[in-house]
């Protein structure tokens, strides 16, 4: 079966705007039980099939191409009861978007929508939402190969060192879960129903040249997972969505090649500043000789003095 490649933006978004298939895949990811999933506004959502009417400085393009971002409220059934939270999808190009990453968490964290109020004793107290985040990387990480890491909060008491069990709204309210996905790890491993599932991002299995259709074979995955797989191979018969592919194959040529540049310039003024440190460096030495031979003629001129006084006493 052939697949539309869910690592481009345009196929991606196609997937993930069906709120079943949002709620599947996210639910497998974060390994809970989401009873109901919304869409937030999506006022940062890089969207590349909205064309600017003027041409677009590339360094703009570039901060609005490279992450794709999308933000949910959802509902998670806990034994105490559901549990609502935020949870940020993202997907990334290059390793550079990180401060991206930073400035989407601390618009989250500052959206005064996020928060709800709760009853602590007897007093309703307003709090902020938990927050999830999910990233979806197209590069590698520059230690870990692990495909799927997951980083949870863990309470312990610092004294005994012990676990503390219990949840503060304090501490949930400015700390956060996150589940990061390197898409360059996905192997033909399938130890788990996780692996199955994000098995449809391994590129290593184009149908094309261009890498925008997979292969994958039905029967390889579950039942509940099938949906997903229906749903890209849909994609594959769309032709906007195969047009808006290659426009994007088009910008991120563009945003590499400006990448690769602006690491040879990064590299140049590297050398220039230590070039620059080195001639200080010599400079400084030079100067400290220079001391010292004017220390020495100093001292040579005292002699030179006693010398003379010497000779004259003696005359």
């Amino acid at each position: 079966m052939q697949i539309a490649n869910p690592i481009y933006d345009v196929v991606f978004k196609y997937l993930m705007e069906d709120s079943k298939i949002a709620k599947l895949m996210i639910s497998s990811i974060i390994g809970e039980n989401i009873e109901e999933l919304s869409f937030l506004p999506q006022e940062f959502i890089s969207d590349i099939d909205k064309q600017p009417k003027q041409k677009t400085p590339l360094r703009k393009q570039r901060d609005s191409l490279t992450v794709y971002r999308l933000d949910f409220s959802a509902k998670i059934k806990t034994p105490e009861g559901l549990k609502h939270v935020i949870i940020e999808l993202q997907k990334a190009k290059f390793p550079t978007d990180i401060m991206r990453f930073r400035k989407y968490l601390g618009e989250q964290f500052s959206n005064k929508e996020n928060f709800q109020k709760i009853k602590i004793g007897n007093r309703i107290r307003k709090t902020g939402l938990p927050i999830i985040s999910i990233y979806f990387l197209g590069h590698k990480l520059d230690n870990t190969t692990s495909s799927a890491i997951k980083v949870s909060r863990q309470y312990s008491d610092l004294i005994t060192g012990k676990p503390i069990e219990t949840r503060e709204s304090f501490i949930e309210s400015l700390t956060l879960d996150s589940y990061v996905i390197q898409i360059p790890y996905l192997t033909d491993k399938r130890r788990n129903e996780l692996e199955i599932l994000l098995s449809v991002f391994d590129q290593r299995n184009p149908a094309d040249k261009e890498h925008h259709i997979l292969n994958v074979k039905e029967e390889d995955f579950p039942e509940k997972y099938r949906p997903i797989i229906r749903k890209l191979q849909k994609a594959v018969q769309d032709s906007e969505i195969k047009k808006k592919m290659e426009l994007e194959d088009g910008i991120i040529d563009e945003l590499e090649d400006m990448e690769r540049e602006i690491e040879g310039l990064e590299q140049k003024v590297e050398a220039v500043v230590q070039e620059n440190e080195h001639v200080k460096q010599e400079n400084e030495q030079v100067k400290q000789e220079n001391e010292h031979v004017k220390q020495k003629n100093e001292l040579l001129q005292l002699e030179l003095e006693k010398l003379r006084k010497l000779l004259d006493n003696r005359e």
